[in-house]
């Protein structure tokens, strides 16, 4: 017998919605009082949830930070030497590099008639010596002026005073310089080297004449003796050695010139962050490499404590030139 005090319920299908009309109710339900989906009171909860969720986070973060700037040293790195990633043996550069777009290239090739052609790589060596240059008259105020004030002149026996730099005079280069167009018009070319900064390294120079290595070019064991005799001071520098790598690059390489002297001063380093710091330069001059050929140079940075890797370019570097 069927319970007639129960009431019968049916479920009632929404009524169906067209496209815009469904998402018309998304968009605002007046029935509801909600907004995309949600009431008023649902959005404040969930927003306030993600702004105290974000807040936690950025402050979590923020006091990371914190904490991490407190382990570093601005002026001097926390891995040192061997610690680092670079260790204590440091590489030699060159100076005009190839173009960009040709990036893996080491070929120095131009045009010593051809004006345009030469201009690429005298403007390269144009835009690496800025930082070198003096600062302009009425540039007051300047980075470039306030990096100079932290420079002085340096000599053998005469390092910086601690805060200071040693200034690297320009127009010691000659010939190598910016109004020669460092003599690539008259198919003598100058190529820039320097050596990688590493914090706290120290050179030890060759001070004993009588013990060089074996395979020091005898030029340059020539040119240390020849520095021994004029002032035993000089002896306190890197020396520099640039020659052909193969016998016919030896033969078409030519006369060459280190300007403005042999080698890097000992009074440059260590490198300690200092204001100004400018790395030391020498300037290799090729008097007349033969013309037309492509030369194999490579050139060697001289002090006991660097060591020759060819394979990982530790202490050496190699590049081509060829003067058309």
């Amino acid at each position: 017998m069927e319970d007639k005090g129960k009431v019968e319920q049916y479920y009632t299908p929404p009524p169906k919605l067209g496209k815009w009309e469904g998402f018309r109710i998304f968009l605002w339900n007046s029935e509801t009082g909600q907004f995309l989906g949600r009431t008023g009171a649902s959005w404040a909860k969930i927003l306030l949830f993600y702004v105290i969720f974000y807040g936690v986070l950025c402050g979590f973060f923020g006091a990371m930070l914190t904490v991490f700037y407190q382990t570093l040293d601005h002026k001097a790195p926390k891995w040192q030497m061997e610690a680092s990633l670079i260790g204590n043996n440091p590489g030699l550069g060159f100076r005009p590099m190839p173009p960009d777009s040709n990036v893996e290239s080491t070929l120095i090739w131009y045009k010593a008639s051809n004006k345009g052609n030469y201009e690429h790589w005298t403007s390269a060596i144009d835009e690496f010596l800025t930082q070198y240059q003096p600062p302009k008259p009425g540039s007051t105020g300047t980075a470039a002026q306030t990096q100079a004030e932290h420079r002085v002149h340096c000599d053998y026996g005469k390092p910086a005073p601690p805060g200071k730099s040693c200034n690297v005079d320009l127009q010691k280069f000659s010939p190598c310089t910016g109004e020669k167009a460092y003599m690539y018009p008259d198919y003598q070319p100058c190529i820039f080297l320097k050596l990688n900064k590493i914090f706290g390294w120290l050179p030890q120079f060759y001070n004993d004449t009588e013990n060089l290595p074996d395979n020091m070019p005898n030029d340059l064991k020539n040119r240390i003796k020849t520095a021994k005799m004029r002032s035993p001071e000089e002896l306190q520098t890197i020396w520099v050695s640039c020659e052909g790598e193969n016998p016919a690059d030896i033969e078409n390489i030519g006369p060459i010139q280190y300007k403005p002297r042999s080698g890097f001063p000992g009074y440059f380093f260590p490198y300690a962050n200092s204001p100004g710091y400018l790395s030391p330069l020498v300037a290799v001059w090729f008097e007349s490499p033969k013309r037309n050929v492509l030369i194999n140079i490579e050139c060697k940075a001289w002090a006991r404590n660097i060591i020759h890797d060819r394979v990982e370019r530790r202490g050496s570097v190699h590049f081509e030139l060829m003067v058309d």
